[in-house]
């Protein structure tokens, strides 16, 4: 219980830290971007172009009003104006998990299969110029 309610008050208090991924809601949708409500409540700024990895025309296709989103925090202006990202949040998650996949014994084991690909389609490619040519003696 008393776990619980420091974390309530770590929240309130949790100013947005610039490259730090929060746990954010949509409370307001417009044509540019969406605003996001972080924990403390404070609100900052998802602009349409950080919406997604492709192009973005109709940022109601991909964000609703309360909606849960990860964002991360690109800047905080001397204003107070937080901009944020969501496809930004999702590039750490999914570079870690391809590390982690990816063991040095795979990546022998991938360049080894590429090397022997290789020079399968080398030596594919060079019978085919040399029937054409009319063979080696030519």
């Amino acid at each position: 219980m008393i776990s619980k309610a420091r974390k309530i008050i770590e929240d309130i208090t949790r100013e947005a830290v610039v490259g730090e991924v929060y746990m954010g809601t949509v409370k307001r949708v417009e044509k540019f971007g969406a605003f996001v409500e972080l924990p403390g409540g404070k609100s900052g700024l998802v602009h349409i172009s950080e919406v997604a990895n492709k192009f973005v025309e109709d940022i109601n296709e991909h964000l609703k009003v309360n909606d849960e989103v990860e964002v991360k925090v690109l800047s905080v202006g001397d204003d107070g104006k937080i901009s944020l990202s969501i496809k930004q949040a999702q590039k750490p998650k999914r570079e870690r998990r391809e590390k982690r996949e990816q063991s040095p014994e795979d990546f022998e084991k991938k360049l080894s299969m590429f090397l022997k690909d290789s020079e399968e389609r080398m030596s594919t490619i060079k019978r085919q110029a040399e029937s054409r040519r009319g063979g080696k003696g030519r």
